[in-house]
């Protein structure tokens, strides 16, 4: 093995994925507090991200921790199309149920769990194979991306978000 290519066992230099997993509930819980606020058609104002709409880049970070969070169960992947976004409350609980799912995989995995390989088939990229370490970290980064571009989008639409979104700013990570 290449001198600093080695695993890094749980120590200081290294962040948990329990961090990342209570940053990335953190950030939904904000966005959650704050679209409620919101006239309901901010959900409807264009975002030209995934799908159309504000309310379709919401629905897909929420579908992908969901289908992810099922592969990494074993359970049957929901058909993204069945997976409600008429209200925000629909959405919030494909989340809510993707968080509860992710959590109890931590809990549970061990080391070779985590190093197994998942051969699956995607909606965008076809068929991939990949670790479940490797899925449980995109299950929760994937977010990430997708509400900085949602952050951006409603501020050209006049409507700021009132917290700071990184994770310097959250109480995730000490």
């Amino acid at each position: 093995m290449k001198a600093g290519t080695e695993p890094v066992a749980s120590t200081l230099r290294s962040i948990e994925f329990s961090e990342l997993l209570r940053y990335n509930a953190g950030e939904a819980r904000k966005w959650y507090e704050w679209l409620s606020k919101q006239p309901a058609s901010v959900l409807d104002l264009p975002v030209e991200i995934y799908g159309k709409t504000a309310r379709d880049l919401v629905h897909h970070i929420f579908a992908v921790e969901l289908r992810y969070a099922q592969r990494l169960t074993g359970q049957p992947v929901s058909a993204y199309e069945d997976l409600p976004k008429d209200t925000l409350e629909g959405m919030y609980d494909i989340q809510r149920r993707a968080q509860e799912m992710l959590t109890k995989f931590l809990e549970s995995a061990s080391d070779d769990e985590l190093n197994s390989t998942l051969t699956f088939k995607t909606i965008s990229a076809g068929e991939l194979s990949a670790t479940k370490r490797k899925i449980f970290a995109h299950a929760l980064l994937h977010g990430v991306r997708h509400w900085a571009q949602l952050a951006t989008a409603m501020r050209k639409h006049g409507f700021q978000t009132d917290w700071g979104h990184d994770l310097l700013l959250s109480d995730a990570v000490q």
